[in-house]
């Protein structure tokens, strides 16, 4: 069953399953055991024990991860218990006075943090909810923006860890050097790109559609937010420097830790020192001293009593239980389907390479590849891994079809990435913003794919032609006229509305 049509099944299984049933954990582990029992050849127990193992593994390798979302959400509770959240809502008021103002402030404070997906969606999330709960903005549209700005804003930083990924992405005996190639790609990277054109003009338009036409209208909407809203009760009298004080330094103690753990002072260049950082592990201690300075900053001048503070420890972890849980089985999931089991990204080499000979069309197909790849199995990094030393088998060490190639793989994978309902970037924005997690999947996924049909277009003129630059101004003209038939669309709307009155 490795490396053919059925290691695809999995999680083919779990996304169907997922988006028809609104119930991602049952449809998770499905799709899991179903991954057990293919490569046992059936065997129920053996497939049991596989999975449980792949699972501890897992969550071995992933346990900083963990350990920096339950510090984060404690983080969380304490600033909420404090008052400091609502008090910073009440400023953010007098600065921010209109519904398209709270969403431009969110998507800048996204793209300011370009370091790293994961602290990228949980901070902003953190920060700009009180806001853009003020206005109106449903959490559906608030984990757009957090997720939009999130892996689009990483995958074009030369300073992040995703930059990292790439770089270390291509052969171990290849010449090239990683970080050029990457440097290279960025201006390439249409879906990134796009994206993030696409979001100033929601800002601008101040219009949805679709799916999250429907959810800023129906009542479902508010009935969820209280659900979903974490149940810590405001006790302090916290003002605005007591939010913003400890999400300085978070910021700060993050990115130094960054710098420290990639050898900025053993010697290193800021940009090697990025490159090579582990960034898990830098955001739990920059989390933790946070925490640290958050305890002398509330207790001495009696914010919050020191056994509120510890209450926060227990009404953190529990609010992101269910980030956990996803976490959890979407990690075994792609686990099941790495090259040491089903090795679904053998079964797309073979593929790929069996389509090298159509030589114009393979920027076109690296992007498909890509998105479906990494939709599948949750993990644009892994899909860098697999597909990148593969474009580099077929074009060789240089030239500019390379780079295009590279560059849609790229773009593919952030793609795919950004409407799975497995990858972990997902699966942060919505704890980031405390929507449900399937809510935001689906809203989120008529967008994504209006932009990546342009991107899709893009490529395949980029191909035909030997041309990338063209190739990207003819997916940017396809995305304008995407977003002219949706603002004259959604203007009728507006008025069959207004006439609905």
């Amino acid at each position: 069953m490795t490396a053919t049509f059925w290691s695809v099944l999995p999680p083919i299984i779990a996304i169907v399953l997922a988006l028809i049933t609104k119930e991602v954990y049952s449809s998770l582990l499905i799709g899991i055991i179903m991954g057990g029992l293919l490569y046992s050849a059936g065997n129920p127990i053996k497939a049991i024990e596989i999975v449980f193992g792949i699972m501890s593994d897992k969550i071995g390798d992933n346990a900083y991860i963990l350990v920096f979302l339950v510090l984060l959400g404690i983080l969380v509770a304490l600033i909420t218990k404090s008052g400091a959240s609502r008090a910073y809502g009440k400023w953010a008021s007098t600065a921010i006075k209109s519904r398209r103002g709270a969403l431009a402030a969110t998507s800048c404070l996204g793209a300011l943090i370009f370091v790293d997906d994961y602290f990228n969606c949980l901070t902003v999330g953190t920060v700009m909810r009180p806001v853009t709960d003020k206005y109106k903005v449903t959490r559906q549209k608030l984990a757009y923006i957090i997720d939009a700005t999130a892996a689009p804003v990483c995958i074009l930083s030369p300073i992040s860890s995703w930059a990292a990924a790439v770089s270390t992405s291509l052969p171990k005996d290849s010449k090239i050097d990683g970080f050029s190639l990457f440097l290279h790609t960025i201006p390439l990277n249409m879906y990134a790109i796009f994206t993030l054109i696409f979001l100033i003009f929601l800002i601008w338009l101040d219009r949805d559609f679709s799916r999250m036409k429907k959810a800023e209208i129906d009542q479902y909407t508010a009935e969820e937010r209280k659900k979903m809203d974490n149940d810590v009760s405001v006790i302090g009298k916290g003002k605005v420097k007591d939010l913003v004080l400890p999400i300085a330094v978070l910021i700060i103690s993050c990115i130094t830790m960054m710098l420290y753990t990639g050898g900025l002072f053993t010697g290193k260049s800021v940009i090697t020192a990025f490159s090579d950082c582990e960034a898990s592990k830098s955001l739990v201690i920059g989390c933790f001293i946070t925490l640290v300075f958050t305890f002398f900053l509330y207790i001495p001048r009696k914010i919050i009593h020191f056994d509120q503070f510890c209450e926060s420890f227990t009404q953190g972890f529990k609010a992101m239980t269910s980030a956990i849980m996803i976490l959890c089985l979407a990690w075994t999931l792609s686990g099941i389907c790495s090259a040491d089991y089903l090795n679904i990204g053998g079964y797309v080499s073979k593929i790929v390479e069996a389509s090298a000979v159509i030589d114009m069309l393979l920027p076109f197909l690296f992007f498909v590849i890509a998105l479906g790849l990494s939709f599948a199995t949750g993990t644009s990094w892994g899909t860098f891994g697999i597909l990148i030393p593969i474009s580099v088998a077929v074009f060789g060490e240089s030239g500019s079809m390379l780079t295009v190639c590279v560059a849609a793989i790229l773009a593919g994978a952030v793609c795919g990435d950004h409407i799975s309902p497995i990858s972990d970037t997902t699966i942060l924005a919505s704890a980031g913003a405390q929507c449900v997690h399937i809510e935001h999947v689906s809203t989120q996924f008529p967008y994504a794919l209006l932009v990546a049909s342009a991107c899709g277009v893009g490529y395949l003129f980029a191909g035909i032609l030997h041309n990338p630059y063209i190739g990207w101004i003819v997916g940017l003209v396809v995305l304008s006229i995407i977003l002219a038939v949706i603002t004259i669309c959604t203007g009728k709307e507006d008025k069959k509305d207004r006439a609905g009155l």
